[in-house]
């Protein structure tokens, strides 16, 4: 099945892309999540104002994502944590906790944009890279501290 991809679909294709996609894929994910619409000879004239519009949506949204960069310049999230011996963490540090840290500094950001390939079990200083947009990566600095218990 042949369709005209409406949004990025990562794996697959950019938007305004004519990809072949396995038929179940196509009707039961694309076209009910409206991510792509059928390959029609109709369709296919459209597809040269979508390029267009969507070149300059890209634009916008990378300009909007390097301005976002800058503001990860000197930023850093800190955790307290738990840990036994060799710093392991009782736990772990994950995405989720890295977003909720910079979401309440006032920087909007969803936790799939961590780049985070596993949650960090060590105490210590990290870099994590931060996808905003296809083009444009920043990397935050994350610190873990040991937590002080009180005995």
């Amino acid at each position: 099945m042949e369709v005209i991809l409406k949004e990025d679909v990562t794996k697959l294709g950019s938007r305004g892309d004519v990809v072949k996609v396995a038929e179940g894929y196509g009707r039961n994910f694309l076209l009910p999540h409206k991510l792509a619409i059928e390959a029609t000879a109709g369709n296919k004239a459209v597809i040269v104002q979508m390029k267009a519009a969507s070149v300059r949506k890209s634009a916008k949204e990378k300009t909007q994502a390097e301005e976002l960069a800058k503001q990860f310049e000197g930023l850093s999230a800190t955790f307290t944590k738990r840990a036994g011996e060799h710093d392991q963490l009782f736990g772990s540090v994950t995405s989720g906790d890295i977003a909720d840290a910079i979401v309440k500094k006032g920087i909007n950001l969803d936790r799939k944009q961590i780049q985070l390939h596993e949650p960090l079990k060590t105490l210590g200083e990290f870099t994590v890279p931060v996808r905003l947009h296809k083009d444009v990566t920043a990397h935050l600095k994350v610190v873990i501290e040991k937590e002080v218990v009180a005995e």
